[in-house]
């Protein structure tokens, strides 16, 4: 090495030194985030990574991955510093306007999908929408579904529109609606992950989860205040053999289902996420509608 040439760490020193400092400060997965920032630096994918251990990063890039790191240590969430997340196969925008679209949403959609098989709902509603990734992934599964994304927030629409425009999904219809205020019509589906967050757990939530907005975590006193709203109006959207499906928090599944039926919606069902809790609920429309 020639003098006054700087010494510059392999790319797997650089991954090593960049995981023990955020294991130092309380990142979970940290040798994970730490890849996918690192992948994310050099424009490459992930597993790439493993091929390139022995090359070393030009301090441009070694600047842009502390700063990324630094953030990340700080509890920014990796889905918001990568700009992007992969849903169902489909690469939406997230950032701070919307909850960040998460395993759980993604198997609710794709039990939906394969729950209707060959004959799709021809309406569809995605009511509190955020990211848009449930309608967004049915649009793209159901081509010949009319689907319409509701929300409250317009700051959570403009990352609607975002995302619909890089999808290229120009059928879809976008509108404001404060859950039914602004929903005309009837739909065979109406689909939805509300605000289910106990206002009382929410300073204990990680700081990750506490850069959602605020809109898109709070249910009031026991997490359900608008999911009873929601069961409450639905009906009048909904024709004889419309379904509900919702995601509910990990202890709510069969207190809303009850509530479902309490309000006359029949063949309600609880289902099991990948981990095995139920927070995935469907139900009928109510018969004396």
């Amino acid at each position: 090495m020639k003098r006054g040439t700087p010494f510059m760490k392999p790319l797997l020193d650089t991954l090593r030194a960049g995981t023990g400092y955020l294991e130092k400060h309380g990142v979970e997965e940290a040798r994970l985030n730490m890849e996918h920032l690192l992948a994310h630096v050099l424009g490459c994918r992930r597993l790439d990574l493993y091929l390139r251990f022995g090359e070393a990063l030009h301090e441009t890039d070694l600047e842009k991955l502390r700063g990324l790191t630094k953030r990340r240590a700080e509890g920014e969430p990796l889905q918001h510093l990568l700009g992007t997340v992969d849903f169902l196969g489909l690469e939406l925008v997230s950032d701070h306007r919307a909850l960040i679209p998460r395993p759980e949403t993604e198997y609710l959609c794709d039990l939906l999908i394969k729950r209707y098989g060959k004959a799709p709902p021809a309406r569809v509603l995605d009511m509190a929408t955020g990211s848009g990734c449930i309608g967004l992934s049915l649009a793209t599964a159901w081509p010949e579904s009319q689907v319409v994304l509701a929300d409250i927030s317009e700051e959570a629409l403009d990352l609607t529109r975002l995302n619909t425009e890089r999808l290229g999904l120009t059928r879809v219809q976008i509108l404001r609606s404060d859950l039914f205020e602004k929903i005309t019509g009837s739909f065979d589906l109406i689909v939805t992950n509300l605000p289910y967050i106990p206002c009382g757990e929410i300073p204990a939530l990680s700081r990750e989860v506490q850069r959602d907005p605020i809109l898109a975590l709070d249910g009031g006193p026991d997490g359900l205040d608008i999911v009873r709203r929601f069961l409450t109006d639905a009906p009048a959207h909904l024709p004889p053999s419309g379904w509900v499906a919702l995601e509910v928090g990990h202890d709510q599944g069969h207190a809303t289902a009850e509530h479902a039926q309490s309000l006359g919606f029949h063949q309600a069902e609880v289902r099991a996420d990948l981990a095995g809790i139920e927070r995935f609920v469907f139900a009928k429309r109510p018969l004396s509608e």
